[in-house]
């Protein structure tokens, strides 16, 4: 029996939802990375495998395409609320869905779910909350030194790890440069997520994203959050901030308590299921 999905995408970032509830299968390192392969594979920016639920609460597991877990995605998750509102697994434009980076609030602003608001949660700048090697402190403004070029570089957690680094420009060819070599930096244990950073006015920002396990990205949730959680931080942005990307742009609202709320459109684009030649390559291991 061939396992159903449905693809999305929010700002061009795109996942694959598969439903455990409609078709089940191990979910290894192995089978992630082949299904999220573009050339042998489905082709994808990760998975998101639920829901399941505990009680009334639906929660999401979240693979990047290196076979790795996430504890949060800001657009997987709007991509999710749409899934979890269009197949009727939630009766109200108000709910909550449980990730590895705790539960979120979901506020659906339309009638068919194509324009979502969350609350991502509170950021933390603390460093053995993120995590950052090193003494407890709050890792803002630091230096961080990348092939003999020093960075500053301010870090934080929204429930899953940042590293924001400001310039004067950014560009694609940049972050593809310097992300690799951030996310595996020996001052995260954990690897990270990198933001680089321009600073259009008080109210924009212009971000380049290289995400943990996946790569360089058109548009990222948590990462436009955490790029506007730090460039508030340092004073550069107000509290409502428009981050723009490649693939679009997202609305980040921050509260005075730290929590922050982000809304943005999801799309579908296609649903499927596995052929059975790539049914044959899927192993049938246990996690």
């Amino acid at each position: 029996m061939a396992v159903h999905f449905k693809k999305y995408h929010g700002l061009g970032n795109d996942y694959l939802v598969i439903d455990p509830n409609v078709r089940d299968f191990a979910m290894t390192e192995a089978n992630i990375r082949l299904i999220c392969d573009r050339n042998f594979g489905v082709g994808s920016d990760g998975i998101l495998y639920g829901p399941r639920f505990e009680g009334e609460l639906p929660s999401l597991r979240i693979f990047n395409p290196d076979g790795s877990e996430a504890e949060k995605s800001g657009n997987g998750l709007r991509i999710f609320a749409k899934y979890l509102f269009e197949r009727k697994y939630v009766h109200s434009k108000t709910f909550k869905i449980k990730t590895l980076g705790g539960i979120v609030d979901v506020q659906v602003k339309d009638n068919d779910a194509s324009l979502i608001r969350i609350n991502m949660g509170k950021v933390t700048f603390i460093s053995n909350e993120i995590p950052v090697a090193g003494e407890r402190r709050e890792v803002v403004d630091e230096p961080l030194v990348i092939d003999g070029i020093e960075y500053k570089a301010t870090c934080l957690s929204i429930g899953n790890p940042h590293c924001v680094i400001p310039m004067q420009e950014v560009s694609e060819q940049t972050a593809r440069a310097l992300g690799p070599h951030v996310e595996n930096h020996k001052m995260f244990p954990n690897r990270i997520n990198m933001q680089i950073v321009r600073v259009i006015d008080r109210a924009n920002i212009d971000v380049r994203i290289w995400e943990r396990g996946a790569g360089y990205t058109l548009a990222s949730g948590s990462s436009s959050c955490a790029a506007a959680a730090a460039s508030h931080r340092l004073g550069l942005v107000d509290s409502d901030v428009t981050v723009h990307m490649p693939g679009g742009t997202l609305h980040i609202e921050i509260a005075g308590d730290g929590q922050i709320h982000m809304t943005g459109p999801v799309e579908g684009t296609f649903e499927g299921s596995f052929h059975q030649d790539l049914m044959k390559r899927i192993s049938k291991g246990k996690q």
